[in-house]
């Protein structure tokens, strides 16, 4: 089945939910799906297999030895409004409480910073986050807090010779051990290996331990988060107050973690069969010109004649909305009152590929239900899949890449009401692929949606696969994309891939062959290619292919 991805001008949207995945989680982490040739399909059946890290020699690790249902632990603390450090008796203890399951726990830097706490937007559940169980298990690591002029400091000591891994879609090794990221969800064409901050935030570490076991760790935020490992065997997450941190573990092995905290943040959804094969797609099949006479004058026709011939169609929708009165998706957003706004009320303007755009709300329910019904509409076109890009927000001509933190989203109470971008920015493409996911099912409920992503944060899975953004016809590329696709899986995110044969740049015969044959294994498998480089369909190159 091969499979062809259409971009059309930015239209429409979607509204929240998710579905099971029978086959591996994102804790066995499945590695791309194997593929078959035959005659009549470039991929056929896929089959998954099953990643483990190498473990490591031994050594002790620190245990607590009382046994309780919620602990308080003495940690030094600073107050940032007299910027003078105090003990946890002034200000009240740190506090851990055993949550979801044996094994794994929450800790906050005191109990008024538990009460203060922000809900979850990678538990499936913010409430299951949030409700301790019983268990007469203590935590093997206990980290300290700090908090400084509004910013939350969490350090994690562990033993020497852990080695470091996670921290979602970022470039460079795949051990981390040594690093330091920022989650800030950022437009980043042409990233290299130390680029610090890539489209998807995951503020998630998996820690091999000395003794072979492994340890998780979750900065439960959604704000801007720096993970620093830049220190031997230490974890510090850095972000504004306050933020839980949640263990996993140590358990017997990474699938042991993995299992644990796909428990807490969900499996990838049920994808279609189909979507799973080759994808081939380019930025500049503009118009059918290469194939008719005329500009897609009728898609459905299109996409008939794309079935007749066995393909599939994937449709883009990007998070910009064309600002022009008589655009039918600008005339309903505006009547519905569903755009972001700027710090004064007004609707936020930002220039994108169709121009001046304004951006619909995912934060409020309302805007959801409304961006999954107009999905529901665009469905009937006979589209397949759709593609949320450029949903980070990016925002052109501005030197941050994206709205401005003073932005108002008027969110639902249950994500964490009415904030500024600052607070959203890292799920904002969550939001629209959930939105976007959920107006595939009301499309046709018998039928699984697929939907691709390049932004998202840890639990984006649940409702979208990835990949992994504007990367460069270069063997380091090439070098790098694997390495980037098995950090997502140790992240909670299987199913993605890079651009084969790289987004920007010419790839040389040789260098795409190697590209194809590595992107079969892939979860996610497909070619994408910029407009004006020279084209990267496997048949291009001839006979060299």
């Amino acid at each position: 089945m091969l499979i062809t991805t259409v971009p059309l001008p930015p239209v429409v949207p979607s509204g929240s939910g998710r579905s099971s995945f029978s086959g591996p989680t994102p804790s066995q982490i499945p590695i791309p799906p194997r593929a078959s040739f035959s005659a009549s399909a470039i991929f056929g059946p896929a089959s998954f297999c099953q990643y483990r890290l190498p473990l490591f020699g031994s050594s002790r690790k620190k245990r607590l030895t009382k046994k309780f249902f919620t602990g308080r632990l003495v940690s030094k603390m600073t107050d940032h409004k007299t910027a003078k450090e105090i003990t946890a008796d002034a200000s009240g203890d740190m506090i851990f409480e055993p949550i979801l399951e044996d094994g794994v726990f929450r800790f906050d830097c005191s109990e008024s910073a538990r009460a203060e706490a922000f809900p979850s937007f990678s538990f499936v559940n913010s409430s299951v986050r949030d409700t301790p169980i019983k268990s007469h298990n203590s935590p093997s690591y206990v980290p300290t807090f700090k908090s400084l002029l509004g910013q939350q400091t969490v350090k994690l000591e562990l033993p020497a010779g852990t080695s470091l891994y996670g921290t979602g879609e970022v470039s460079g090794q795949l051990e981390r051990t040594g690093k330091r990221v920022f989650t800030w969800n950022t437009d980043a064409w042409g990233y290299g290996s130390g680029t610090t901050s890539l489209y998807q935030s995951h503020p998630w570490v998996l820690a091999i331990l000395p003794t072979g076991e492994a340890l998780g760790i979750l900065a439960d935020t959604s704000r801007r988060c720096e993970i620093d490992l830049r220190n031997e065997s230490v974890i510090q997450f850095i972000a504004p107050s306050p933020y839980p941190l949640i263990t996993f573990g140590p358990f017997g092995s990474p699938t042991a973690v993995l299992v644990s905290l796909s428990h807490a943040i969900g499996t990838i959804f049920m994808p279609p069969k189909w979507s799973l094969g080759y994808h081939q797609c380019r930025w500049s099949y503009e118009n059918e010109t290469r194939v008719r006479e005329e500009r897609f004058p009728d898609p459905k026709s299109l996409v008939k004649d794309l079935h007749n011939d066995g393909f599939k169609a994937i449709w883009m929708l990007d998070s910009g909305i064309k600002q022009d009165k008589g655009y039918f998706v600008y005339d309903s957003g505006s009547k519905e009152d569903v755009w972001v706004q700027k710090s004064d009320g007004t609707p936020f303007v930002g220039e994108v590929w169709p121009g001046p755009c304004v951006f619909p709300d995912f934060t409020q329910a309302k805007v959801r239900s409304w961006w999954a019904n107009l999905v529901k509409d665009f469905i009937s076109n006979g589209v397949d899949g759709i593609w949320n890009d450029m949903n980070e927000p990016a925002v052109f001509k501005v030197v941050t890449k994206t709205m401005p933190d003073s932005n108002i989203h008027r969110g639902d109470d249950e994500l964490g009401g009415c904030q500024n971008h600052a607070y959203y920015h890292n799920v904002y493409g969550m939001l629209m692929t959930k939105s976007t996911y959920e107006g595939m099912k009301l499309a046709n409920k018998d039928k699984r949606p697929f939907v691709l992503t390049r932004a998202g944060f840890i639990g984006s899975q649940r409702y979208a696969a990835t990949w992994t953004g504007d990367n460069l016809s270069t063997w380091e590329h090439l070098h790098m994309s694997l390495s980037m696709v098995l950090q997502l899986g140790l992240s909670g995110q299987p199913l993605s891939g890079p651009d084969i044969g790289g987004y920007a740049g010419n790839a040389t015969p040789k260098l795409f062959a190697r590209w194809m044959a590595m992107g079969a294994l892939f979860p996610f498998a497909r070619c994408h290619s910029e407009a004006a480089t020279t084209d990267h369909e496997p048949w291009s190159f001839g006979e060299e292919v």
